[in-house]
This record gives C-alpha cells, sequence and structure tokens, in this order.
C-alpha cells in the first residue's frame, strides 16, 4: 500500500525529536514548517526538508559549495563507492536494535545513511551538516531520514544518550560530543580512507594524498571515552572512466586546491578506463 503524504510527513518529522534548541537548550518541536522550543526559539524547516540550525555568526569553514556537492552525486550514482554502502549497512544492522536511532555526522548527500536505512525498516536517521547543498539532498534520500545544518565541531543540539549508532564516514570527529550522545550501549562507526586509496590516481594527477598516520591518530583522539570494538578493512579496484575521476576528482578537498582546468588536462592524459584502488578502514568503537 502507498505511504500517504501525512503518514510520510510524519516520517520526516521523527528524525526532528533527538533536537535540541541551539540557543537554549529545550527540546524542540515541529510546528508547521518549523521547529520551536518552549521559549519560542524558530527554526524553518526549508522546503527541501532540513532544518536550519546554524543561526547568527555560527558558520563554519570548508562548506561543500553546489559543484562538489553534483560532483559528489555523479560519482556516488556510478557503485564505484556500493560495496562500502553494503559494508556499513551490513554492521549497522549488527549494531543497531529494533527501532533505533542512528546520527550521521557529515551526512553529505545522505548516501551512506540511506543506505543503512533500508537495511534497517524501524530504524530513523538524522544528517549533520554545514552544506545546504548537500542537505538538500540528504533530508530526501530516504523517507526515514531527516537533516539539519549544523558544524560537527560544535557541541551537537541533540539530547543525550538519544542515539544508537553514530556515523562518521570521511568527516570531521567530535569524540566528546559523539560519546554524550550515545546510549551507553551504543556504537560509533568510522570510515576513513587507507594511504593507499586511489593512490595511483594521486601519482598522475595531484590529489591530496592520505595522511599514514591517520588512522592512530583516530584511535589515539578517540581513545579517552571509546575502546575499539571491531576494525574491517575493505579494498577493491575500480575501473575508472574520464567522467568518473572528474567526478571523483571534483567532489572533495582537492577541488579547493587544483585548477579545474589543470586537472581536466591531467585525466585527459591518462587514458581511460583507468584503474584506481579504493582502499578504507571501517572501525567500530564502543563508549566506554
Amino acid at each position: 500500500m502507498p505511504t500517504s503524504p501525512n503518514a510520510r510527513h510524519q516520517a520526516q518529522h521523527r528524525p526532528f525529536d533527538i533536537l535540541l534548541c541551539p540557543l537554549c537548550h529545550d527540546r524542540l518541536k515541529p510546528v508547521g514548517q518549523a521547529l520551536r522550543c518552549p521559549s519560542r526559539h524558530s527554526f524553518d524547516i526549508a522546503r527541501q526538508g532540513y532544518a536550519g540550525l546554524l543561526a547568527g555568526n555560527r558558520r563554519s569553514t570548508g562548506v561543500d559549495t553546489a559543484s562538489m556537492v553534483q560532483a559528489r552525486t555523479l560519482f556516488l550514482q556510478t557503485g564505484h563507492y556500493a560495496p562500502l554502502a553494503r559494508t556499513l549497512a551490513r554492521l549497522t544492522a549488527a549494531l543497531c536494535p529494533p527501532d533505533s536511532t542512528v546520527l550521521d555526522a557529515g551526512v553529505g548527500t545522505g548516501y551512506y545513511l540511506a543506505a543503512v536505512l533500508k537495511a534497517l525498516p524501524a530504524t530513523v536517521g538524522l544528517g549533520l551538516d554545514t552544506s545546504p547543498y548537500a542537505l538538500r539532498r540528504a533530508a530526501r534520500s530516504h523517507a526515514r531520514a531527516g537533516a539539519a545544518s549544523w558544524d560537527i565541531w560544535q557541541p551537537f543540539p541533540v539530547q543525550s544518550h538519544a542515539v544508537d549508532l553514530v556515523l562518521n564516514v570521511f568527516a570531521p570527529r567530535n569524540g566528546p560530543e559523539f560519546h554524550r550522545i550515545l546510549q551507553p550501549s551504543g556504537a560509533l562507526l568510522i570510515v576513513t580512507p587507507t594511504p593507499q586509496h586511489l593512490g595511483e590516481l594521486q601519482r598522475h594527477l595531484g590529489l591530496l594524498s592520505v595522511d599514514p598516520a591517520k588512522e592512530q591518530r583516530l584511535r589515539r583522539t578517540l581513545s579517552a571515552r571509546f575502546q575499539p570494538d571491531h576494525t574491517e578493512a575493505l579494498k577493491y579496484v575500480m575501473t575508472l572512466t574520464a567522467q568518473d575521476i572528474e567526478a571523483m576528482s571534483f567532489m572533495g578537498p582537492t577541488a579547493r586546491h587544483i585548477n579545474p582546468d589543470v586537472l581536466r588536462r591531467r585525466i585527459a592524459l591518462l587514458g581511460t578506463p583507468f584503474q584506481a584502488t579504493a582502499s578504507f578502514v571501517v572501525s567500530v568503537y564502543r563508549p566506554r
């Protein structure tokens, strides 16, 4: 039976149930096309479905632009990162109880959050990100997904111990806030690229490389509040077209460091199809 418009509207509001007012820290409730607290602070829900919680001078650097988000959408649609999405869905299904809540910190377009929610029929997900261009897509990535604008480096406008799993894929990590919002029995699921990730393209195109000490630094940063529970390495070869390589190059930080025309000339010299390695570490942490 098709989902009624009213039921879909209610499903989209469910992820907002864990939100707090970023000004007075009281609970927010949906009122029409806004979220409001008892002190009458109000935050609009954009027509695309995400809640705008960033106010005043609360802005962060490095916000993904419209062109970066478009490039990411195009690349993810190719399916080259589908093995990673399937891995996250499998792990989350084993980690989360029925009717759970997932928070994706740095949700981007919602690609991975949607994959997780598809594997968990009774679970709702909330994504936080600073980019309005990404949030527009994240809010519509799944019927049980919600999205809100927020700077991951700041204290989250989320109730304490309200989340069963925090998902963090290629995004900043706020260990103290991850710990605060997680249930004591919850889990933190993090994805980081390894130094081998896209190594072939780094050499030819001058893409930003991955710090070899990244994984060790991650564990050290989280060690005061989290203990490692499970780690998986995921490595495979992608066969990329010139269009795939261009979209992948422009969807991340490299887009801010290389002139687009220079990058396109380098891609043209590669010869395609081109094989490149995808290499990730997927780690599960438990709160101490």
